[in-house]
């Protein structure tokens, strides 16, 4: 008898492809998983501002949708960052195809909220900040070498701003069936969990469900700083 795999589908925050989970995916792989490192509409490399200014949230979450539908096995679901927020919509699109919701650094919002709010007049992206300015905005860059940074700048491309500033939208109660697993690297789990709630400053439904916490310590980008690391508890995640 065959063994049913298990998929990892791996969904990057702001400014990321699929690249951001190059020195993830191979762990995993060695450890019998299936990754799916995925790059969102408007984020690939040959994407334009043009093509980035008529993506929406929809065309996100449709993408990640019919991914998950089209895998043959157990479906883990991470998201990093602002990818939290759209996992979390998948979950509520279709519950029962997905074995565990991950949250790297991040968490499902409540209906209605916003991961940004509106754009100045005219604008269509969000380029990536400086550093300073995401360390301030408590995106730190702590574990992340100058080859990494250098590189991270480089392959990053600006956010579509729809996608940012349009609401979440969550209605099935069979979402909070789906455990969640919180991996908690800028804050830790303890100060997760005292904080996190629907008000400002998360606008999270994350306490809502039924959660595993991990506490892996570094900045907001572990695919970056603690690849080996990161891979490994999602390694333990997926086989439990």
């Amino acid at each position: 008898m065959t063994t049913p795999r298990t998929h990892v589908v791996l969904v990057p925050g702001f400014w990321l492809g699929g690249w951001a989970w190059d020195d993830v995916v191979g762990p995993l792989r060695d450890a019998g998983l299936v990754p799916h490192p995925v790059t969102l509409p408007g984020l690939g490399d040959d994407d334009t501002a043009d093509d980035r200014a008529a993506v929406t949230r929809a065309d996100h979450l449709r993408a990640v949708v019919a991914l998950v539908e089209s895998l043959d096995g157990r479906v883990v679901l991470v998201g990093h960052s602002g990818g939290g927020a759209l996992v979390g919509e998948v979950v509520d699109r279709v519950p029962g195809r997905v074995a565990r919701a991950v949250y790297l650094d991040s968490g499902p919002l409540v209906d209605g909220a916003a991961l940004h709010p509106a754009l100045p007049d005219g604008a269509t992206e969000i380029p990536l900040p400086g550093w300073d300015e995401l360390a301030a905005q408590g995106s730190s860059i702590d574990g992340i070498d100058d080859a990494g940074l250098a590189r991270f700048r480089e392959r990053a491309r600006p956010q579509p701003g729809r996608v940012a500033t349009e609401p979440v939208h969550v209605s099935d109660p069979a979402r909070f069936d789906v455990p969640a697993t919180a991996i908690c690297t800028s804050i830790s789990a303890e100060q997760l969990q005292a904080i996190a709630g629907p008000g400002a400053p998360f606008h999270t439904e994350l306490l809502d469900h039924d959660v595993t916490w991990v506490d892996l310590p570094t900045g907001h980008w572990a695919m970056f700083s603690r690849p080996a690391d990161l891979a490994a508890v999602l390694v333990d995640v997926a086989r439990a």
